[in-house]
C-alpha cells in the first residue's frame, strides 16, 4: 500500500490535493501527517520528502513530490484521475496546471486555514482578478462539459486541485457567481472534504506562521476548531 506524507489538514493546501482525490476514488493508502512546526520544516520534511514539502507520495521503491506529480503517476496506475474524454482531460490538465502555478495572489491574501472565518482588510484589484478568474474557469467547465463536477459528471483531478480554494471560499466568503456557486456547495458536501474538514477542526496543533498570515490579510470573525 502507498503512503501519502501530508501536514497539518487546517493548513495544507496541496495536501488536500492528492488526499482528497484517493480518497473519493478509494484508493488506498497509508496516511501519515507531519505538523507544521515554527520557522522553517526543511530538515524534518526532508527526512520523507526530497524537497523537504509535502505533499509526498511513497509507493515501494518510488518517492514522488508534489501534488502534479502525484496525480500524473497516480493516473498511470488507477482509472479516473483525468477524464476519460480527451477533450475534456486537456481542459482539465490545463486548469490543473493554471491552479498549480497561478493565483498568487489569492494564495497569499487567503491562505487556506479551513476551521475559522475571516474578514478580509482589503479586497484589491490582483485579488479581484483572481476570483473573477476563478469564476469564469470553473463556469466555463460547467457549462461546457456538462457538470456538475468541473470536467464532467465525475470528480477528477482538476476538481482535487481547486478543491483548496473551495475551502478558502469558504473561510473568506469569496463571491461566486452561476453554477459556480452550486459547485462550491456540492463540493463542500462531498464525503471526503466532509472528512478532512472534521479532522482540520479536531487538530490541537497552531502554526504561528500561518495564524500570523491569516490576521496579516483579515479579522478572525469565527474560530470553529477545538479550543
Amino acid at each position: 500500500m502507498a503512503t501519502l506524507y501530508i501536514a497539518n489538514k487546517n493548513y495544507s493546501s496541496w495536501s488536500l490535493r492528492p488526499w482528497v482525490l484517493m480518497t473519493h476514488l478509494g484508493i488506498p493508502f497509508d496516511e501519515q501527517l507531519r505538523v507544521f512546526g515554527e520557522g522553517s520544516n526543511w530538515d524534518a520534511f526532508r527526512r520523507f520528502s526530497p524537497n523537504g514539502r509535502v505533499p509526498c507520495l511513497h509507493d515501494g521503491d518510488s518517492v514522488v513530490w508534489d501534488s502534479l506529480a502525484i496525480m500524473e503517476y497516480l493516473a498511470e496506475r488507477h482509472p479516473g484521475i483525468w477524464p476519460s474524454d480527451a477533450g475534456a482531460r486537456a481542459w482539465a490538465r490545463c486548469a490543473a496546471a493554471e491552479m498549480h502555478s497561478g493565483f498568487a495572489t489569492l494564495r497569499n491574501a487567503c491562505g487556506m486555514s479551513c476551521g475559522v472565518r475571516v474578514r478580509l482588510r482589503e479586497v484589491d484589484a490582483a485579488l479581484k482578478a483572481d476570483i473573477a478568474r476563478i469564476n469564469e474557469l470553473w463556469n466555463e467547465g460547467l457549462a461546457r462539459l456538462g457538470g456538475p463536477f468541473l470536467a464532467g459528471n465525475a470528480f477528477t483531478a482538476v476538481d482535487a486541485f481547486f478543491a483548496p480554494v473551495v475551502f478558502r471560499i469558504q473561510t473568506y466568503g469569496l463571491p461566486m457567481e452561476g453554477a459556480a456557486s452550486a459547485y462550491v456547495a456540492r463540493m463542500l458536501a462531498l464525503p471526503a472534504m466532509r472528512e478532512w474538514y472534521v479532522a482540520a477542526l479536531a487538530e490541537p496543533w497552531r502554526d504561528g506562521a500561518h495564524e500570523a498570515e491569516t490576521l496579516h490579510y483579515g479579522e478572525v470573525i469565527e474560530d470553529f476548531r477545538i479550543a
